[in-house]
């Protein structure tokens, strides 16, 4: 991971790993016989809208050949540019866009079993979709605070539904949750994770715990998986200008810079261009060598306590079982 910094951009990351994105190679011991058998890597990114993270990682992906790329967003005109993109640069890869809204576990539902009909397998999960800041108190259909409910529940849910194909791919797949330094902002809120029914509601302490929840979730996965080989890492990929800041006003920035302060953490401006952040999560998608579950300039990081501590992770397992009401071994 030396090579990689914050400097870097998601296209260097790709084309240092060809052999991630293309495939791999099996082997028997040679005192029986050797195979080898080409498996072309399949992945799947939700967010996709051109613009944002989601898209830029597809496009940069694209140059890796991969066998499919499966975009999950909300509204199909947002991700055709992004579509035509990939298809120009690799059109050996078939790219699809299958409506999904995180806020709805109906689509969810729908969404997973759309991706089991068109993939056997799953190499590469990437859930990077989110909103930031909602101004006002917001349920989602489910009756969950929006950035809740969007930025963690819904992706619990949908990695559950699709943990079958990303087992199917056997070791080496990888599951990757975008978060932010934004949970720096806030723990997760176990005795009130509804802010009193909206009435002690703030967008950043909001926001703040469904980041929180995006590495909790992680720690949980990487514990649950590892004995199956399969990969969970967290990144932050930088502050960036995206759509994901659409709820945001700039005269707010003064009062989270503020926050973060308040909290014994640093306020950081805009960092990166939209290559660079790219780089961690594709870093996280690929390099064979990361062993850490919290990425953030490419490299491991260190969270506090209550964003990595394993009786949290736990708790917020049930806690997410409870709410989509399905409880998942794995």
């Amino acid at each position: 991971m030396s090579a990689f910094n914050k400097s870097t951009s998601g296209a260097d990351v790709v084309a240092a790993f060809p052999e991630a994105v293309q495939g791999k190679t099996c082997k028997r011991p040679m005192s029986t016989w050797t195979w080898c058998l080409l498996t072309w890597a399949i992945v799947v990114i939700t967010g996709p809208s051109a613009g944002g993270l989601g898209a830029q990682t597809a496009i940069f992906l694209a140059a890796g050949k991969p066998a499919e790329i499966l975009l999950l967003g909300r509204t199909e005109s947002k991700a055709t540019s992004v579509m035509e993109e990939i298809q120009k640069i690799s059109p050996s890869t078939k790219v699809s866009f299958i409506h999904l809204d995180l806020t709805r576990f109906d689509s969810i539902k729908f969404a997973a079993a759309e991706i089991k009909k068109l993939v056997s397998k799953i190499d590469v999960l990437i859930n990077n979709a989110g909103i930031m800041g909602v101004k006002e108190y917001t349920l989602t259909p489910e009756g969950l605070e929006s950035q809740f409910g969007s930025n963690h529940i819904g992706h619990f849910l949908l990695t559950n539904l699709l943990m079958p194909s990303i087992e199917t791919a056997g070791r080496g797949a990888r599951i990757v949750n975008v978060s932010s330094n934004g949970y720096q902002l806030s723990e997760v809120r176990f005795s009130d994770y509804d802010f009193d029914n909206g009435k002690a509601y703030d967008p950043w302490h909001a926001y703040g715990q469904s980041k929180t929840a995006n590495i909790l979730f992680t720690v949980s996965l990487a514990s649950k998986l590892a004995r199956k080989g399969i990969s969970s890492f967290v990144v932050h990929p930088g502050a960036i200008y995206t759509n994901l800041g659409a709820h945001v006003e700039m005269s707010e920035w003064a009062t989270v810079g503020k926050m973060f302060n308040d909290r014994g953490y640093p306020s950081v401006g805009i960092n990166k261009n939209l290559a660079q952040g790219t780089s961690c999560i594709l870093v996280a998608a690929l390099d064979p060598s990361i062993e850490s579950n919290y990425l953030s300039d490419c490299a491991i990081e260190e969270t506090p306590d209550y964003a990595h501590n394993t009786e949290l992770a736990q708790k917020l397992w049930a806690l997410s079982e409870e709410i989509v009401g399905e409880k998942f071994q794995l």
